[in-house]
């Protein structure tokens, strides 16, 4: 093992013990010893199938897991302790992930557009790979990072479709220039990279960056770069009810690989996938702490609830209120006795701008219900807090024994005994199974209320 994780980071979860189980029994304790009114469930073992899932779909590619998507401790132990790298946006995360002792080798520092003092940082701690589209920022990094490994960004997709509010990477027709001015410059560049983005939902965007980045690496070889690194980006999705499959991107990936970057020429190539890895294994509970009925007869208003949680999924900070224990009860949208009401769900009392969902069809809720939500893991949970340092919602971290195992089998160590042998054949797993769901469409919705 690597050491970056044991099992004293986290709950192991043994067979027949159900997310229901965790949650409510993490609701009586949190609710009993402290003014918790939010808190995340984690299932590690979701990441781990998702790694090893990514490693048999495209073996040639290596991940590095951007940690703005999820910079929670147990993520990035769990990545570390399977080999994956890290890509960071800033200083804070590359001394986040430096701190468990990631070698400064498995960072790259991915930011599009970075401060010159984070530029110093990451010079001074040894992190070398980055990359560069325009000339201000090769301009940056040629003054303060000599020793950088640069990758020219290229534009991933020009098409309407992309979104049209900033976009990142160079043209082609740009690239050349760009290139030529790295090397009056004295700037390394080893290859290239492209990012589409979870916006992307045809796999075909990916055979034409592909395309386009061995255009790119014609163009470096030509005037005399090594150009060795191929960095595909992220745009993976982390659910299963996406229009497009990871299977399906995959096999579109490994197709263009080979015809434009066939195994043997010298070539590495690594992707950026994040909401894949995390998205689905985090649970997130919130708790209703004021409401507010708006009478249908009010100029303007449809009779909406107006309910407030406790944090929000969004970056505000929680107000201090004591929390009511759980009140046991478990809503289901099927119920005929609790009739539904046009709802909206804001963050905590004082931020009243912080919309998290609206139009929702929800029973009566009181002061003290919990909301739970899923598929929470992706963007939820910031590096560090970055208002007023406000704490994060605690996350309680769980995996099945079979997953641990899996980890442990992953780094060469074999199962001690017969039994844990045939165990990790089992197909046991502690992914939040959740009995009652609210199936209504906005992207907050919670699965459950409590």
């Amino acid at each position: 093992m690597n050491g970056y994780l044991n099992e004293s980071s986290f709950m192991m979860v043994e067979e027949g013990f159900t997310t229901r189980h965790l949650l409510e029994n993490l609701l009586v304790e949190l609710c009993q010893a402290s003014d918790q009114q939010a808190f995340f469930v984690a299932d590690l073992g979701d990441v781990v199938k998702k790694h090893l899932h990514f490693l048999k779909a495209l073996p040639r590619v290596k991940p590095y897991f951007p940690v703005k998507c999820n910079g929670s401790e147990g993520v990035i132990r769990l990545l570390a302790e399977l080999g994956a790298g890290f890509a960071c946006t800033n200083k804070a995360e590359i001394a986040c992930v430096q701190s468990i002792g990631i070698p400064a080798g498995k960072i790259f520092y991915s930011s599009p557009c970075k401060q010159v003092a984070h530029i110093r940082y990451a010079a001074n701690h040894g992190v070398q790979l980055m990359t560069f589209d325009n000339e201000v920022e090769l301009s940056k990094v040629a003054r303060s990072h000599p020793h950088a490994r640069m990758l020219l960004a290229v534009a991933a997709d020009s098409s309407p479709a992309a979104h049209p509010s900033m976009t990142f990477g160079a043209t082609l027709k740009s690239c050349r220039h760009l290139l030529e001015t790295a090397k009056e410059q004295a700037v390394e560049v080893v290859g290239i990279s492209f990012h589409l983005g979870s916006r992307v939902l045809e796999p075909e965007a990916f055979a034409q960056s592909v395309a386009a980045a061995q255009l790119a690496f014609e163009m470096g070889r030509e005037l005399g770069y090594r150009m060795h690194l191929l960095d595909i980006g992220g745009g993976f999705p982390g659910t299963e009810d996406t229009r497009t499959r990871f299977e399906e991107i995959a096999a579109v990936i490994n197709s263009a690989l080979d015809l434009y970057f066939p195994d043997g020429c010298g070539v590495e190539i690594v992707a950026r996938p994040g909401r894949y890895y995390v998205t689905s294994a985090f649970a997130f509970a919130a708790s209703i702490t004021a409401m507010e009925e708006v009478p249908a007869e009010q100029p303007g208003s449809d009779g909406r609830w107006d309910g407030g949680t406790g944090p929000p999924v969004g970056p505000s900070p929680p107000e201090p209120s004591p929390c009511s224990p759980p009140r046991g009860r478990v809503w289901r949208q099927e119920e005929p006795h609790h009739p539904s009401h046009s709802s909206s769900l804001r963050g905590p009392p004082g931020h009243a701008e912080d919309l998290i969902a609206d139009g929702l069809e929800l029973p009566e809720l009181q002061v003290g219900d919990w909301l739970i939500f899923e598929d929470m893991g992706a963007y939820t949970i910031a590096t560090s807090s970055l208002l007023g340092g406000c704490p994060r919602p605690q996350i309680t971290y769980a995996m099945s024994r079979v997953a641990w195992k899996a980890v442990q089998l992953f780094q060469g160590k074999p199962p001690q005994t017969e039994d844990d042998r045939e165990s990790v054949c089992a197909p046991l797993s502690c992914g939040w199974e959740m009995a009652e769901t609210l199936c209504v469409t906005p992207v907050f919705a919670p699965a459950g209320i409590i």
